[in-house]
């Protein structure tokens, strides 16, 4: 039995070990709102007034340590922007800030750069390319690919 092609993934919670400092990178920086916050223990941000696209919680991990290396867990949290112009923007904002790119890629499908929060959890801010220019393999089947993405190039856009 098939998924229903209407699902979608509606929010994400994220063990972080302080709440302040979380919502200073999801909030001042990349620029989510707060929605609620729950003193020190839990805060929801969105993008456009949604109740929240990603819950911030230190429930189990306030003061802890991200997860060792070699162990499973979330790989990353992807962002969706909803064209070039505001990823480039997104990217603009990240430069002026300080915080460190991880890797820039083209799949073909879409444009992404990768980052770690503060509490080291992968992040992925990406724009999608419209399906018609995906890239495909002889027989029509979607073949995405991991080129380098020019991030200067990018930066540019965001004027």
């Amino acid at each position: 039995m098939a998924i229903d092609p209407r699902v979608d993934i509606g929010h994400v919670h994220l063990k972080v070990s302080d709440i302040d400092r979380a919502l200073a990178f999801y909030r001042d920086i990349l620029g989510f709102e707060e929605m609620q916050r729950y003193g020190d223990q839990a805060a929801f941000i969105s993008a456009g007034g949604y109740h929240h696209h990603i819950g911030l919680n230190t429930w189990e991990s306030k003061g802890g340590s991200p997860p060792a290396q070699g162990t499973t867990g979330l790989y990353h949290v992807a962002v969706r922007y909803p064209d070039r112009k505001a990823l480039a923007r997104a990217l603009k904002q990240l430069v002026e800030a300080g915080v460190p790119i991880g890797g820039a890629t083209d799949h073909g499908v879409s444009e992404a750069i990768y980052l770690r929060d503060p509490d080291d959890n992968g992040i992925e801010l990406y724009r999608d390319r419209p399906q018609e220019e995906w890239p495909r393999a002889e027989d029509g089947s979607m073949s995405m690919v991991s080129e380098p993405l020019d991030l200067r190039a990018l930066l540019a856009e965001a004027e």
